[in-house]
């Protein structure tokens, strides 16, 4: 299996959409209450676009097959500041620099377990680096245990809690990276 980041194309965002609906009920089915009430929209995909930090990680394997893009992967990766990372509680952050916010990332139902979603992280470390950030900050839900599972695997530290526009608690975590 061979794949490439590049940026998201909007043609790229049925393949999203079908993507994300897996994810939704691949998180119901765990009692997750992440990824409810139409979110993320396919507005927010677009918006994600829009600035430019929406990715798409492709199995370019199987493109010598046929010309359909094989998504396996996406993710929002954004230099922005996060208004919920702003106050954090029981815990502190690990860094008070520049870092990248990993947002909305889901991996195709027929690439779990692959290390798809690994990979997808360590893509992200390396455009941190390159754009000189002192770290990469995500959160997910206390239920979520496959995505803790994978930062504590990748050695993703534990930070605190924020809390979401809309009030839901969200586990914090960070991750410092080496430059140069």
């Amino acid at each position: 299996m061979e794949m490439s980041l590049r940026k998201t194309d909007y043609k790229d965002v049925p393949q999203i959409m079908k993507i994300i609906s897996a994810a939704q009920s691949f998180l119901a089915s765990m009692h997750v209450n992440q990824w409810t009430n139409g979110y993320p929209s396919e507005d927010i995909i677009r918006a994600d676009i829009d600035r430019n930090e929406s990715y798409v990680l492709e199995d370019i394997s199987s493109n010598e097959k046929n010309t359909d893009v094989n998504i396996m992967a996406f993710a929002m990766f954004s230099f922005r500041v996060e208004p919920t990372y702003r106050k954090i509680y029981k815990g502190s952050w690990l860094s008070s620099g520049s870092y990248l916010v990993v947002h909305r990332m889901s991996v195709s139902p027929e690439y779990k377990k692959k290390g798809v979603a690994e990979y997808l992280l360590r893509c992200a470390e390396n455009i941190a680096t390159k754009n000189k950030a002192i770290s990469i900050r995500i959160d997910t839900h206390r239920d979520n245990i496959p995505m803790r599972n994978l930062l504590s695997k990748l050695n993703y530290q534990y930070c605190g809690i924020i809390y979401l526009a809309n009030g839901d608690e969200r586990l914090a975590y960070e991750k410092l990276i080496k430059i140069g």
